[in-house]
């Protein structure tokens, strides 16, 4: 049978996150493995998905899809699933992948397993690893129905580029008006050039910056990286940046390939925030600061000093 995929889109790109689902789908599926995106989005974004792995795309174009009403999409993505004939719904682990799994577990009579990282063990049973207790842990799932939904985390999988191009077909659902019946008046965005629960690559900064005024150093950096820009709690505790730059347990949590730690000394609340990155480089000029225990790299030296080479390193690199 066909596995489908819920597919993110935002600013007219297909989301990261949505492309390693479609990966993971592929690994997974001996069938199909068919997208549905929702909404308005160029189809030539769409028949890139193709590529990640993904044989088909269902495109609902519709306008009021748009504002991301949560009861509206888990309606159509099950009328979707249920077109196609799917046992498998495969979706990014995001807050708006979060809320219509949920919904579609119950109108799909289906098991829902999120934070997944590994592809299912179907050796004796159905066996599914995730993360659980922020990172820290991991647990095994076994899954007995029929149907299941996989919500995946961010960077657990490979993501897939060598696939075609897909084929987009536009199709129409019967949306019935009350799953419109939730308004969304107004959405409050983080700013930044690159926000953190979307970056690739995270550069973030402690109170070893000493103050606001050098948090150019931690920019210039994440600037030539590409990279988003976070905080440990005290710099946003005490005003230097921004609350929704703050890194950890009680702020945002990443996942990034690379997260780079400047003059943050590893408290537990921080690490739970960033373990799930794939590697992490620790500049720090106290050799017995505990993030160095939780480093793939270290670098023991003076900030001030340290930045403004790797900087430079980055520029001839590039």
């Amino acid at each position: 049978m066909s596995v489908l995929v819920y597919i993110e889109h935002a600013e007219g790109s297909v989301k990261k996150t949505s492309l390693e689902a479609v990966s993971f789908a592929k690994a997974l599926s001996e069938g199909e493995v068919i997208a549905v995106a929702l909404g308005s989005i160029d189809e030539n974004e769409l028949a890139n998905v193709g590529k990640a792995g993904a044989d088909k795309i269902l495109h609902v174009d519709d306008e009021k899809l748009n504002a991301g009403v949560i009861q509206a999409h888990a309606e159509a993505v099950a009328q979707a699933y249920k077109q196609v004939g799917a046992n498998t719904l495969v979706l990014a682990k995001s807050s708006l992948g979060d809320a219509v799994a949920a919904r579609l577990a119950v109108k799909l009579d289906a098991a829902l397993v999120s934070n997944v990282v590994e592809l299912p063990d179907t050796s004796n049973g159905y066996k599914v690893k995730r993360s659980i207790y922020t990172g820290k842990a991991f647990a095994e799932t076994t899954v007995s129905k029929a149907h299941k939904i996989l919500a995946v985390k961010k960077n657990a999988v490979d993501l897939k580029t060598d696939g075609a191009a897909a084929a987009v077909e536009k199709v129409n659902f019967d949306i019935a008006g009350d799953n419109f019946a939730t308004q969304i008046t107004s959405t409050d965005k983080a700013t930044g050039e690159v926000l953190l629960p979307e970056a690739d690559i995270v550069v973030s900064g402690g109170r070893g910056m000493k103050g606001p005024e050098n948090w150019n150093l931690i920019e210039d950096l994440a600037k030539e990286l590409g990279a988003g820009t976070g905080c440990s709690k005290p710099v946003s505790d005490i005003g230097w940046r921004p609350h929704h730059e703050h890194v950890g347990q009680t702020g945002v949590k990443v996942a990034p390939s690379l997260y780079v730690a400047v003059g943050i000394s590893g408290a537990i609340q921080h690490l739970a925030g960033v373990n799930s990155s794939k590697c992490i480089v620790v500049i720090n000029k106290d050799a017995e600061a505990p993030f160095f225990k939780a480093a793939d790299y270290g670098i023991v030296g003076d900030a001030f000093e340290v930045l403004p080479k790797l900087t430079e390193a980055v520029k001839a690199l590039k």
